[in-house]
């Protein structure tokens, strides 16, 4: 009863103070004495006009400038866009205009390859998804890998770090026939294919021609990189050039790659894409990573938005059932209420805000951090902001693990690009690394991957 009687005496204080403070704000004040409910709805009305009018006015202007800045006016003059010139639009893309759509696309892509057998069977063999804990180190790793080689100029060396260490970890499982050439060529086909999908269903606008032409050149030229063959596709040949002799591509240009792979990928996906309990088994992996952050109540929710991002055919391969109607209802009107709220309210993200998740120098011993992370802080170095920010707050709250904590399970070190990977694979390929950078250097300097 004392406790009770403290309480009520001290809220009776705060609201006493309270009044106070606000009498003495208006006596200080005396213009806020003159503001009536009519004279504030219509400041209040001026407001949300004005907002309009900017919103209206900056909301494209992204888009503007890229298709200023990029002098693409015809259809012709697509099969000149560079890799260089591509991956400054694609990063646009990701950092700026679509960076939490276009992030959950790229994850997606990776799952989506889950539903073909000859995939999951592999890794479930190789035990990287045994448990949740080789699942997040495998999760990491590819993110890493991935976001290097999409974050950094195509012709620097963390970008050409990242690709022979690609495909170093591939290398050998390809020439077994552990990886057939065909699964190679279908992720990468989602690579470049669920971005603009996830885009045109979820986001506040379409993505214009100049952008998917950007990311299906990007994304050609990254094929040509790691050695992927193209040569299922009706144009994957190369063509001798009557003028110069030398060999260029028969792809005209982003846009017919992408058009060519997106009527493969669907076809193979036709085929192959079967129920299996391999699929099953690496999926519900993959979904406890993705679910990892939620907490126990609301994982059934999480997996539920899983099956809801899904196809049917998707669903029926990795034997996912079909979202409850209810849910399913409200996810649709969620995505919806973003999309609009994006495309009528919100302004464009500033420069300073961009997703930025690599640091871009090394530290003094040659290793590099991820800056932005989910669940399992691999690679982030345990700063004070990091340990102890806002979000790290909210971590704890959320009873998520911290850089930094237990010792050296999450590599707070940083990471060495040459060295991502299964634990079995550190230190190993060196040489042979050194030679697929040899090739890059010589052959991926930023230039037009059709001529």
């Amino acid at each position: 009863m004392d406790k009770m009687v403290e309480f009520s005496n001290l809220t009776t204080e705060l609201a006493a103070g309270f009044t106070t403070g606000a009498s003495v704000l208006f006596n200080k004040l005396p213009w806020l004495k003159k503001i009536t409910l009519r004279r504030g709805l219509m400041a209040v009305f001026l407001w949300m006009v004005i907002h309009v009018i900017v919103q209206q006015r900056l909301r494209y202007a992204r888009m503007r400038y890229l298709m200023r800045k990029y002098p693409f006016k015809t259809r012709e003059s697509y099969r000149f866009m560079t890799d260089q010139q591509a991956f400054e639009i694609q990063k646009a893309i990701l950092q700026l205009e679509f960076p939490f759509m276009a992030l959950k696309s790229l994850q997606f892509a990776l799952f989506r390859t889950y539903g073909i057998p000859t995939i999951s069977s592999l890794l479930a063999r190789t035990t990287e998804f045994s448990d949740t804990a080789t699942a997040f180190k495998r999760y990491a790793d590819t993110g890493v890998l991935i976001g290097q080689f999409m974050a950094f100029d195509p012709s620097s060396n963390r970008a050409h770090e990242a690709i022979v260490r690609t495909k170093f970890l591939h290398t050998n499982y390809r020439k077994t026939g552990h990886i057939l050439e065909d699964d190679m060529l279908y992720t990468l086909s989602l690579f470049a294919l669920e971005p603009i999908r996830f885009v045109e269903n979820y986001e506040w606008r379409e993505l214009s021609d100049l952008e998917k032409c950007a990311i299906g050149t990007y994304w050609k030229s990254l094929g040509d990189a790691l050695g992927i063959s193209y040569d299922c596709l009706p144009s994957g040949s190369e063509i001798t050039d009557v003028d110069t002799s030398k060999k260029k591509s028969s792809f005209q240009d982003g846009l017919h790659w992408l058009e060519e792979i997106r009527t493969w990928s669907h076809a193979y996906e036709v085929e192959k894409m079967k129920p299996h309990l391999k699929n099953k088994e690496v999926a519900d992996k993959t979904t406890d990573v993705l679910t990892y952050a939620l907490p126990g109540f609301m994982k059934p929710v999480g997996i539920q938005l899983v099956s809801f991002i899904m196809d049917d055919r998707l669903r029926a391969a990795m034997m996912y059932e079909t979202p409850h109607p209810v849910f399913a209802t409200l996810f649709g009107i969620l995505l919806a209420t973003r999309k609009y709220f994006l495309r009528y309210v919100a302004l464009p993200r500033p420069y300073f805000l961009r997703n930025d998740f690599f640091t871009h120098q090394p530290d003094e011993n040659g290793r590099n951090y991820v800056k932005i992370w989910d669940a399992v802080p691999y690679y982030v170095k345990p700063t004070i902001w990091n340990r102890w920010g806002p979000a790290a707050w909210l971590k704890r709250l959320q009873g998520l693990p911290l850089p930094g904590d237990d010792g050296d399970k999450y590599s707070p070190q940083g990471y060495d690009t040459l060295d991502v990977g299964p634990r079995h694979f550190r230190g190993k390929g060196r040489a042979q690394m050194e030679e697929y950078r040899t090739q890059l250097l010589e052959k991926r300097k930023g230039q037009c991957p059709f001529h």
